[in-house]
């Protein structure tokens, strides 16, 4: 497939909302209109943003909150590509963990946060876990739907040729429910990311979550701001990744 390259209007069009609205603040915060304890100007967060690379605290930070991320993460996604598959082909496993999965999955991953911490105390075990359960029911429920949605012809010819279960799944379904399977993959990193900063603000001596509690707590809306940007920077680079490597395996 070929690559469509974005041309400069693309850009301008891509880049003119965020330009407008830091101009916007930027010009409020210099008027004396937007007050610096409630919302520091952006040269400001500028400032704070070169000061933490420089001194290391926020590479650190952003380091081990991805590094939790993946751990989590890459669990998750084992388990639930293995548990989807066995459901999607077995009657009796769908029906042994049907309940089950049905009352867990509306959890939110937050309300687990407090079982959690005294299941497994305040270190990187609890943290994990959240991003375990937040990560694993989107990734879960889309290998489902993907092989659920794959003709039902191929499964049946399997069945009349007698071919072995393992390489029906290396052959026919991996492939066929790829794409949907990717798309719980994104949705299950998204997931993930919110629930290690949600955790580490709750539980943390370190990390992004941290980072952004500890800006509270000292009463710098500056370093929460810069927080949050780095939160939405990271969650969306994150899915670029994702989105370019589905590209280039399904193209």
């Amino acid at each position: 497939m070929k690559k469509e390259k974005k041309g400069l209007t693309y850009w301008i069009k891509y880049l003119l909302l965020p330009v407008i609205v830091i101009a916007i603040w930027e010009a409020a915060s210099l008027s004396g209109s937007l007050p610096p304890y409630m919302l520091p100007a952006p040269h400001e967060i500028l400032e704070l943003l070169i000061k933490t690379v420089k001194n290391g605290v926020l590479i650190k930070n952003i380091g081990v909150s991805i590094g939790r991320v993946f751990s989590g993460f890459f669990l998750a996604a084992l388990v639930a590509i293995v548990l989807g598959v066995l459901i999607s082909l077995s009657k009796n496993a769908e029906t042994i963990t049907g309940l089950l999965l049905q009352i867990l999955k509306p959890i939110p991953p937050i309300a687990w946060i407090p079982i959690a911490i005294i299941w497994l105390g305040i270190g990187e075990a609890s943290k994990i876990f959240i991003i375990f359960i937040g990560a694993v029911f989107p990734i879960l429920t889309n290998v489902i739907d993907g092989i659920r949605q794959i003709d039902k012809r191929y499964f049946e010819v399997s069945q009349v040729f007698e071919i072995p279960k393992k390489r029906l799944i290396k052959d026919v379904i991996i492939p066929a429910s790829f794409p949907q399977v990717m798309t719980g993959l994104k949705i299950g990193l998204g997931n993930a990311w919110i629930c290690v900063v949600a955790a580490e603000m709750i539980a943390a001596t370190s990390g992004i979550g941290y980072m952004l509690m500890d800006g509270r707590s000292l009463s710098m809306p500056g370093q929460v701001i810069l927080s949050m940007l780095v939160v939405g920077i990271v969650g969306k680079l994150m899915d670029d990744v994702l989105q370019k490597l589905q590209k280039k395996l399904l193209y």
